[in-house]
């Protein structure tokens, strides 16, 4: 195992962040966020993969799932539907870390129930763009 690879991976929607719903998801692009996050974070060899395609993102898990120290993932709206990403979290090694940008337990009810959780090592939910640094100083 790689032991500075973190790979964040962002799932459906999280494309049109800076653009999305600011007053729920915030102004700043993911990219503009990444830059911190790199710099924050100088120990670590961040990388980015973001897809609206939950068969790409199974297959990304997988890609790095054996070889990376740890995987940050928002999987958007799949996180309350995707028995398919839960499976691909369960079969891999590396940790990963369930994150959300908003309080899901605050928001719809249809969003309090996630399929990942189970497969995590844990979850960060509800800091804005800051709960992926959250999630980063899991790996520390």
């Amino acid at each position: 195992m790689n032991n500075n690879k973190i790979l964040i991976i962002n799932g459906v929607n999280l494309n049109l962040l800076g653009k999305r719903e600011p007053n729920i998801y915030g102004s700043q692009t993911f990219e503009q966020y990444f830059e911190e996050l790199v710099m924050l974070f100088p120990q670590f060899q961040l990388e980015y993969y973001q897809s609206n395609t939950e068969g790409f993102l199974v297959d990304k898990l997988h890609e790095v799932g054996f070889s990376y120290q740890g995987i940050i993932l928002n999987a958007g709206a799949y996180t309350h539907t995707s028995i398919a990403l839960a499976d691909a979290i369960s079969a891999i090694e590396t940790p990963v870390i369930e994150v959300h940008i908003s309080n899901i337990y605050k928001r719809e009810s249809f969003r309090h129930k996630s399929f990942l959780t189970a497969s995590c090592q844990g979850i960060v939910s509800g800091f804005g763009l800051k709960s992926y640094a959250m999630a980063l100083h899991y790996f520390l």
